[in-house]
């Protein structure tokens, strides 16, 4: 694969589920980092298998040559009560994020989802969309996280994503209206962008100045299809198989890495696929996806010469 301005990295859901606990519970850490390793990669995420111990972990990484770039943050911005308990632990996670020498916080705000806000309990809808208020706090909170952020070094990046308030391209962009762009950046997502309903190329020009984080999923569309005609749920679409990576869908990624070139992006671009690893080896399918985006990249420059 040609040199390209930003770096490809993978994300450790790819071997062990975070939604849907069960998709390869047995994996080990060891297993995940040796795989990253063996496919080049040099880039990853905290995973629920990776050590917590900051010395350990960075031990553990470095000599595989790996780098912690990111850590998913669930937030409860939402609701006033939970606030100032929800930035303490925002600043713990950045400080945590900080010593492993991570550049971005994922950061996710899970009021009112069904699966993800521990206050839910099952009801008819499985998103409760945010009011006036809602979003109010939502970007307050958002701002003063990104605060906590930058002064650890970081970059709050904000993860629209299926089944929760921030889903379709209509909340993204409102969101990112509301927010403070020198505290608030966009993870840009492939899967969950079309997931939500949108154009995962539409959103990626309107917000690329917003830009500062990238996941590469692919959607399987007939699978998604089936299962918006059943009502299937987000973490019930994860089962049915609706995520993989890059090159094995129904998204064109390469209009997406065009995109990706000419506004010089160079932060990291993480592989996710979402799937059942027993179905979908991990490793099989990344290194499939790397010979897909490999092509990919060889023919945008064949294109520009």
């Amino acid at each position: 694969m040609r040199t390209l301005p930003f770096r490809l990295g993978i994300h450790p859901i790819n071997w062990v589920g975070e939604d849907v606990r069960e998709h390869g519970d047995h994996t080990t850490f060891e297993q995940i980092v040796d795989d990253i390793q063996a496919l080049g990669l040099t880039g990853t995420e905290m995973g629920r298998k990776f050590p917590k111990e900051p010395s350990l972990l960075k031990t553990e990484l470095s000599n595989r040559g790996i780098r912690l770039v990111s850590q998913w943050k669930s937030v409860l911005f939402t609701d006033s009560a939970w606030r100032d308990s929800e930035l303490e632990h925002y600043r713990k996670h950045a400080e945590f994020l900080r010593d492993l020498g991570s550049t971005v916080i994922s950061t996710c705000e899970i009021g009112g989802s069904l699966h993800f806000d521990p206050r839910r309990t099952p009801v008819e809808k499985e998103v409760q969309r945010l009011d006036e208020r809602g979003w109010e706090q939502l970007a307050d909170g958002l701002n003063q996280a990104g605060a906590i952020a930058l002064q650890h070094g970081l970059k709050l990046t904000y993860h629209h994503h299926g089944g929760t308030v921030i889903e379709s391209p209509e909340e993204v962009d409102r969101l990112m209206e509301m927010t403070d762009p020198s505290l608030v950046y966009l993870l840009f997502d492939t899967g969950h962008a079309y997931y939500g309903g949108g154009d995962p190329l539409a959103m990626l020009r309107k917000h690329r100045n917003r830009i500062a984080y990238v996941h590469l999923k692919d959607i399987r569309e007939a699978v998604l299809e089936e299962a918006r005609k059943e009502g299937s749920d987000f973490v019930t679409c994860i089962r049915k198989g609706v995520f993989t990576v890059p090159g094995d869908g129904c998204i064109d990624f390469d209009p997406i890495f065009r995109e990706l070139l000419d506004m010089n992006y160079s932060g990291w671009a993480m592989l996710e696929g979402e799937q059942d690893p027993a179905v979908h080896p991990a490793r099989e399918y990344a290194a499939k996806s790397l010979e897909y985006i490999g092509n990919v990249i060889d023919r945008i420059y064949q294109t520009h010469t």
